[in-house]
């Protein structure tokens, strides 16, 4: 039985071509098990999406076992999500937290979560990655709690009105404190 946090060995995104949109492997060095010697190379993870998106690549499940890996999947318009972990993971909690990640990309992209989309909003899918994992520990699983904490914040919604008014107002005050300071001396 795994009791370790560290359920998570990758994250990705790959688009309906079996391209890479993103992609992000977690290797902690402080794994129970050790640090992980599957998919370090740049060529392993290659090879590993390549066959894993043929496997997916038609809509109608959500979670594979593959290459000893255990998949879970979510297709999004032109684009699938996959969280990668250890076969012996809970499907459900992995399932969870791609959900709420899908979930939090949808509410800060506004329903428009295609390549063009996530890639121009980079920044923010990353954060959302952030926030649900952290170096192979799934943090979160609420996806309105991720998006609150994503989302950028709003500009000073308090207009300041600079009129003429305003500007006597402060005129008058700099001069009554001028004076305090003078009749001071």
């Amino acid at each position: 039985m795994n009791l370790s946090l560290y359920t998570v060995t990758a994250f990705l995104i790959i688009d309906t071509d079996g391209h890479r949109v993103l992609a992000k492997y977690y290797h902690p060095k402080g794994h129970p098990n050790g640090e992980s010697k599957k998919l370090t190379t740049l060529k392993e993870q290659r090879a590993f999406e390549k066959g894993l998106f043929q496997k997916t690549k038609k809509a109608g499940g959500d979670i594979i076992l593959y290459d000893s890996h255990l998949a879970v999947y979510k297709h999004s318009l032109d684009l699938i999500f996959y969280i990668i972990g250890d076969p012996t993971e809970n499907e459900l909690m992995l399932h969870a937290a791609l959900i709420a990640f899908s979930d939090s990309v949808h509410m800060l992209l506004r329903n428009q979560v295609e390549k063009r989309g996530v890639l121009e909003n980079l920044d923010l899918v990353l954060l959302c990655l952030d926030e649900t994992i952290d170096d192979g520990i799934i943090v979160e699983t609420d996806s309105t709690t991720i998006a609150s904490r994503v989302s950028r914040p709003k500009a000073d919604t308090t207009d300041i009105v600079i009129n003429e008014q305003t500007l006597l107002s402060a005129y008058q005050t700099v001069k009554e404190k001028m004076q305090q300071r003078i009749g001071q001396l």
